[in-house]
């Protein structure tokens, strides 16, 4: 079994993680915006890992390697337009509870909160949340957050351009 100390000269990587399930239509926005990105040549000058976090916010702290950066993409009631986009940090979410709410953040916040007792918390913390219209069964998504998809996918490059 290998272990990794404080002395590595690997790194910190920059990850971003999209959560939703995509059987709730606009639910599962941060799972197809990951998915679209994949699909695009990479664009950024830093390297940077997607990752399909589905419905599982405990994929955050299985991480091998340190993360300098995470973003998360996900699917955030906060009384907005549908399509609308928001970015705050965790910090946000204990303060605006009653404003912006993830429909994961219960799960996004124990994960973090597990990302820092074991001593794996990233430098930033950022969250990319999309106002959902339709949370009901069905693989597609709302013509409204469609529509949005490349707005989401720029912001998210000049985050990890940042």
């Amino acid at each position: 079994m290998s272990h990794r100390t404080e002395t590595t000269t690997q790194p910190a990587q920059d990850v971003v993680v999209g959560f939703g399930n995509i059987l709730l239509k606009d639910e599962g926005i941060g799972v197809h915006i990951i998915q679209n990105l994949a699909s695009l040549p990479h664009k950024s000058a830093r390297e940077y890992l997607l990752i399909d976090g589905g419905t599982c916010p405990d994929v955050l702290f299985h991480f091998p390697e340190e993360i300098s950066t995470l973003i998360v993409v996900d699917a955030v009631k906060g009384g907005g337009e549908p399509g609308s986009i928001y970015r705050f940090t965790p910090d946000d979410i204990e303060f605006k509870r009653a404003s912006i709410t993830s429909l994961h953040q219960l799960g996004l916040r124990e994960g973090l909160g597990m990302m820092k007792f074991l001593g794996k918390y990233p430098e930033r913390v950022i969250i990319i949340g999309v106002e959902p219209k339709e949370i009901d069964w069905g693989l597609k998504i709302s013509p409204e957050l469609e529509k949005i998809i490349p707005q989401v996918i720029l912001l998210l490059q000049q985050e990890i351009a940042n």
